[in-house]
């Protein structure tokens, strides 16, 4: 008889309102740079521990993630009573570095409209070996796991899941992984100079110029209809968050999208009939 006969497989506890993947089936990641992340843990040839960790994504048993300079923490519901505590670790380049960084793609307009389009350029990874850089993990040693389970393994089970979780937040927000690597959004965007922003790395709202001519300036714009103006029925409900797309580490059993758009189509009906009930004099 084997050591592992002796031990009968464990089973995860339930989780409520845990983090479930947005894909039930098929591949985790739709957009090139994700893909590439999972491509990456595939590369590391984990075995059946990254099926199961894509068991536990989409289960829901990671409880809550949090993606810092450097680090990725983590809770997962295992068999145990007490969650989990997961820690992914991915050495964040240097100030120096993005700064070479950040001059390369700022001598190209293209990487800036990528960007703000919430797209991660195709030629991305060329610009980091350019630098003598990489963007994504060379090699598992690359990272540096660690997980409370008793399980020798590592990357257990637990951390494969954050892995996946991970990959769906850098298919909806590509600067997730800047940030992982070290670098903030605004900080990003403001050394290609798309933003100001102060000491705080805060971006200040770009204020509406003024008109030169005081008449102007004091003129009232003419009234609309209603205060709303021409009163248009939205040709599907919800249309933006169609456009933003999946929202991630969404705890919910429905997605976003199918628990907000009822909500979106009765408050389209509701301003409808208030409005409508204005033109018509009722209170």
């Amino acid at each position: 008889m084997g050591y592992y006969d002796y031990y009968p497989p464990s089973r995860p506890r339930r989780v409520e309102g845990g983090i479930k993947a947005q894909s039930q089936r098929g591949a985790f990641a739709s957009r090139w740079w994700a893909k590439r992340w999972i491509a990456v843990l595939d590369s590391f040839h984990i075995g059946a521990r990254l099926g199961r960790g894509r068991t536990y994504a989409r289960q829901g048993q990671v409880l809550d993630i949090q993606i810092a300079r450097g680090e990725v923490k983590a809770r997962v519901q295992g068999s145990s009573a007490t969650p989990y505590r997961v820690s992914i670790q991915l050495k964040p380049l240097r100030a120096a570095d993005w700064k070479r960084l950040t001059e390369a793609m700022a001598a190209e307009a293209r990487f800036s409209v990528k960007l703000l389009a919430g797209e991660m350029p195709a030629d991305i990874e060329e610009v980091f070996q350019t630098q003598g850089l990489a963007l994504f993990p060379k090699a598992h040693d690359d990272l540096v796991t660690d997980c409370s389970c008793p399980d020798w393994s590592n990357p257990c089970k637990h951390i494969a899941a954050v892995y996946y979780l991970i990959g769906e937040a850098f298919d909806n927000d590509p600067f997730l992984m800047f940030k992982l690597r070290g670098m903030e959004r605004e900080t990003l965007l403001a050394q290609l100079g798309q933003v100001e922003t102060d000491d705080d790395g805060w971006a200040p709202a770009e204020p509406e110029p003024l008109p030169e001519d005081p008449q102007t300036f004091w003129a009232l714009p003419p009234v609309p209809a209603t205060l709303a103006g021409p009163l248009h029925s939205p040709t599907a409900p919800a249309a933006l968050l169609r456009r933003v797309g999946p929202f991630p580490f969404w705890r919910g059993g429905a997605s976003l999208l199918e628990a907000l758009e009822p909500v979106y189509a009765a408050m389209g009906r509701s301003a409808r009939e208030a409005l409508g009930g204005a033109n018509n004099g009722e209170p």
